[in-house]
């Protein structure tokens, strides 16, 4: 049984989402010739992935306090995993926008704005340093006060800017209130987490 559940963790499970995410992107590309629309269709889908594997990282100490069943402890045991796909996930999205922007670059500077950038930046930022910091070597180098304090902003400001890039959209799209909600759910999960647990490290991010 502990063998069936570990053949998709740590590194195979990054692999594994890291390959698919790049097939199905370069398959959605290739559905519109790789044309324009096509780009544009692969930074909404991994908007999309991010946002659903962003999730699965912030809420998976508060699940796994919550709940501590099979799912919760696999959940728990791969955050950092699901992490770093979510870093890759977002890496194709940066990806996808400097070729949208030298493809249409009239399009991409009406999508955009210099808040963007600066927001966007910011979230970038926080997201590579992030990811160096998920290795043990690095981790160690910086110290135990400064990861958490690093994986604890950086968490909460992405949590932030994904609810005001997707929040934004609302007015004119009203169906992205759906993607609304798992924010607001891993947010609720954590706060009651934290409520029922005080002294547990479940602010800390994976």
């Amino acid at each position: 049984m502990s063998q069936r559940r570990s053949w998709i963790e740590g590194w195979r499970l990054l692999t594994a989402l890291s390959l698919s995410l790049i097939a199905l992107s370069v398959w959605i590309a290739s559905m519109r010739q790789f044309e324009v629309e096509g780009v544009r269709t692969v930074i909404s889908f991994t908007a999309r992935s991010s946002l659903l594997l962003f999730c699965l990282a912030f809420s998976a100490a508060a699940v796994a306090r919550l709940w501590p069943n099979v799912w919760a402890r696999w959940q728990r045991r791969n955050r950092r995993y699901l992490g770093l796909s979510f870093a890759v996930s977002h890496g194709i999205h940066a990806v996808a926008i400097v070729v949208f922007a030298k493809m249409d670059p009239a399009g991409f500077a009406e999508a955009t704005s210099a808040v963007s950038y600066v927001f966007g930046g910011i979230g970038y930022a926080f997201i590579i340093a992030m990811s160096v910091t998920s290795l043990d070597r690095t981790a160690a180098l910086i110290g135990p006060r400064a990861w958490r304090a690093l994986h604890l902003v950086g968490s909460y400001y992405l949590w932030f800017q994904f609810m005001v890039s997707f929040g934004k959209r609302v007015p004119t799209m009203p169906l992205y209130a759906a993607f609304l909600l798992p924010l607001l759910i891993a947010m609720t999960l954590r706060m009651i987490a934290t409520a029922r647990h005080p002294s547990g490290r479940t602010a800390a991010a994976g």
